[in-house]
């Protein structure tokens, strides 16, 4: 028996497709209701039978991700009104993510009668030939627009407004970054997302840098962009609690956090994944769902197969990789209850190394040092 499990839900549909993007995604055209109405059958149906096959008893927090889930519009409440049925379904924070261009009153509308208490509204920049640049669709006057629609359902009390914000895209400079971080603060999110460009193999940005369709900023003027609004979103009371996210106090994304500390969660629809612990041998059972679709629709809820199982040393360090990059680290509760000792006594020349320094802006070498040493214990 499980007692506890996140849940990842993906809605893999979307108006266009970004050409940064690496996260499974179709393009679909309004209206798809029948479409929709089949693809939130068989992820009903998933849902059901991990819940089952995992005989989890409590749902602590809930993420629908995609893709563009606003893409559902009103048929979403299929969906909440569904969770609402388990037993289990008991989440303090139920997050949904939105882009501009397909957000409206009917979604939002929905979302707060579902239950949904916090909102992630994918805006990334107000500065348009970098928006352009990379096929990301909605202009200024339409951010803005959605950003008031989106703040005036979202906001005050139990209620989380969140915003994602990309640096490094072509076209970006000092004042783009400035002039996006100052936007965004108009609107007063309680979480920003904050992350610089990544080009992903097999995506189209991948293949037009390569080919100089598009120009990117140097690696050093890049990572100046992101520090520049790391700086400015800390001065403005932000706490930057994660490598990429900034909250207010009390906002930080509980869901994440989950993920962070290599807790249990479900992944429903196609590419989710899912991860389930076993604390008795400080192991895990990882499973992915088919990246297609239309597979996934035809056998009503995919293939739930295990693909991954990390022994103790490798679920050793994966919790370390994902709890570092927190700025708490690791929870020490949970770290000791799994492996029977403190973070400590396992890399204790690396963290000595490493005292005083801000391990999240240099995670890599901090995670290579701790490794070599988790890897000369362990064969010692």
């Amino acid at each position: 028996m499980i007692t506890k499990a996140s849940l990842y839900v993906h809605v893999p549909f979307c108006s266009s497709l970004c050409d940064y993007c690496d996260f499974y995604s179709v393009v679909v055209k309004p209206p798809e209701d029948s479409y929709f109405d089949t693809y939130l059958s068989a992820l009903i149906s998933d849902i059901k039978k991990q819940i089952d096959f995992f005989n989890v008893k409590e749902i602590p927090t809930v993420y629908i991700g995609g893709g563009t889930p606003s893409v559902l519009g009103k048929k979403i409440k299929i969906l909440f009104d569904t969770l609402k049925e388990f037993p289990c379904f008991k989440p303090v924070e139920f997050t949904v993510e939105a882009n501009p261009e397909s957000l409206t009153e009917g979604f939002l509308e929905t979302c707060l009668e579902g239950g949904v208490n916090r909102l992630s509204l994918g805006v990334q920049t107000f500065h348009e030939p970098s928006r352009l640049a990379v096929n990301r669709k909605g202009g200024k006057e339409l951010l803005e627009e959605r950003l008031v629609m989106a703040s005036r359902y979202f906001s005050g009390g139990e209620l989380t407004l969140s915003a994602d914000l990309i640096t490094g895209l072509p076209y970006s400079s000092e004042e783009t970054v400035i002039d996006d971080i100052n936007r965004i603060l108009e609107f007063a999110p309680d979480h920003v997302s904050l992350y610089s460009l990544s080009v992903e193999n097999g995506t189209r940005l991948k293949e037009n840098v390569k080919t100089n369709v598009v120009e990117l900023p140097s690696i050093d003027c890049a990572d100046n962009f992101w520090l520049l609004g790391k700086d400015l979103l800390l001065k403005t009371g932000f706490e930057h609690y994660e490598i990429s996210n900034f909250a207010k106090p009390g906002k930080d994304c509980l869901h994440n956090m989950r993920y962070w500390q290599m807790e249990n969660w479900l992944g429903a629809g196609p590419a989710a994944s899912g991860t389930i612990v076993c604390e008795k041998t400080a192991s895990a059972k990882r499973y992915t769902t088919v990246s297609d679709v239309e597979k996934y629709v035809s056998t009503n809820n995919g293939q739930l197969v295990i693909d991954e199982e990390p022994d103790k040393i490798m679920f050793l360090k994966e919790c370390i990789l994902m709890g570092y990059r927190c700025k708490a680290g690791p929870d020490p509760v949970l770290f000791k209850r799994r492996f029977g000792c403190a973070v400590e006594e396992c890399i204790p020349k690396t963290l000595a190394k490493w005292e005083g320094k801000d391990k999240m802006l240099f995670l890599n070498s901090f995670l290579t040092e701790a490794f070599d040493e988790i890897q000369s214990e362990s064969s010692s």
